[in-house]
C-alpha cells in the first residue's frame, strides 16, 4: 500500500515540476527586458609603498566649447587719418637731409606776409630753388635794406625772432620757403632819429652762407631809417607755407 502510493506521488510532482519550468521559460519569451544598469565612472585605484589610496573617481572628458560667431570673430578695423600733404615742392622736418642751397641757386621775391598791427607791416620773403636737385635750408636768414643804387646797407639788419620753429626745409626743384618780416613804420620815429631813406629792397643772406642775394622792393611801405639806434626789422625763421 505504501509502495503504490509512493509511485503515485512521483508523477506528480514530475509533472508539476515540468510546468512550473515552462511557465519561467515562456515568461521570459514575452516579457519586457529589464533596463541595462547605468554605465559607472571608471574607478582607478593608485597605490604607494607602505600606504593605501584611496580610489580616484575619474571624470568624464568635458564637452568642447562652442565655436565662436562669425560676428565674434570678426576684428574690427579702424580707418586711419591722412596726414596733410607738404606744401608742393617743399618738406619740412628735423631729421630732412641733403646739400645746403647755394645762394645762387636761389632767387627771391615779396609777397604780403598777412596780419601786422598799426605802425607795422608783415612782410614775407620768399626763396625759390631754381636748380635742378633738391636742397636744404634751415633758420633765420640775415635781412636788411639797401639802397642808393649800389646795394648799400641801410640801417641794422633785422632782429632774429628766436621764438620761431626752425626744422630744416627740403627745397625740390621749384620749391619755395618764406621768411616772414616784420617792418616798422619810418614815421613811427622822428626823422632827426629815424633819418629815413628810400630803399631799393632786401639783402638778403641764406642761412648758413656767406653770400646774398637781392630782393627788390620799392615804394612807401619800404622807406628805412638809416640812424643805427632804430631797430626796424624783425624776421621768422624760414619756413614752409
Amino acid at each position: 500500500m505504501t509502495t503504490a502510493r509512493v509511485r503515485t506521488i512521483l508523477p506528480i510532482v514530475g509533472v508539476t515540476a515540468l510546468a512550473v519550468l515552462l511557465t519561467a521559460c515562456s515568461g521570459g519569451g514575452t516579457g519586457t527586458a529589464a533596463p541595462a544598469a547605468p554605465a559607472q565612472p571608471t574607478v582607478t585605484a593608485s597605490a604607494s609603498a607602505g600606504a593605501t589610496t584611496a580610489p580616484t573617481r575619474t571624470p568624464a572628458a568635458p564637452s568642447s566649447p562652442p565655436a565662436p560667431s562669425s560676428a565674434a570673430a570678426m576684428t574690427p578695423t579702424t580707418a586711419g587719418s591722412t596726414a596733410a600733404p607738404a606744401p608742393a615742392g617743399t618738406t619740412s622736418g628735423g631729421s630732412a637731409t641733403g646739400t645746403r642751397c647755394a645762394t645762387s641757386q636761389l632767387t627771391g621775391s615779396v609777397a604780403d606776409g598777412g596780419g601786422g598791427s598799426a605802425g607795422a607791416t608783415r612782410v614775407a620773403i620768399i626763396l625759390h630753388n631754381t636748380g635742378a636737385a633738391s636742397c636744404t635750408l634751415q633758420g633765420w636768414p640775415g635781412i636788411s635794406f639797401v639802397g642808393g643804387g649800389t646795394g648799400t646797407q641801410i640801417g641794422n639788419a633785422a632782429t632774429l625772432d628766436r621764438s620761431t620753429p626752425h626744422q630744416t626745409l627740403t627745397l625740390r626743384p621749384a620749391g619755395e620757403v618764406q621768411a616772414v618780416v616784420t617792418v616798422e613804420d619810418a614815421g613811427n620815429w622822428d626823422s632827426a632819429t629815424c633819418h629815413p631813406r628810400v630803399t631799393d629792397g632786401f639783402r638778403v643772406i641764406p642761412p648758413g652762407s656767406r653770400q646774398s642775394l637781392f630782393v627788390p622792393a620799392t615804394g612807401a611801405l619800404f622807406e628805412s631809417c638809416a640812424s643805427t639806434s632804430v631797430h626796424q626789422l624783425t624776421t621768422s625763421a624760414l619756413a614752409s607755407f
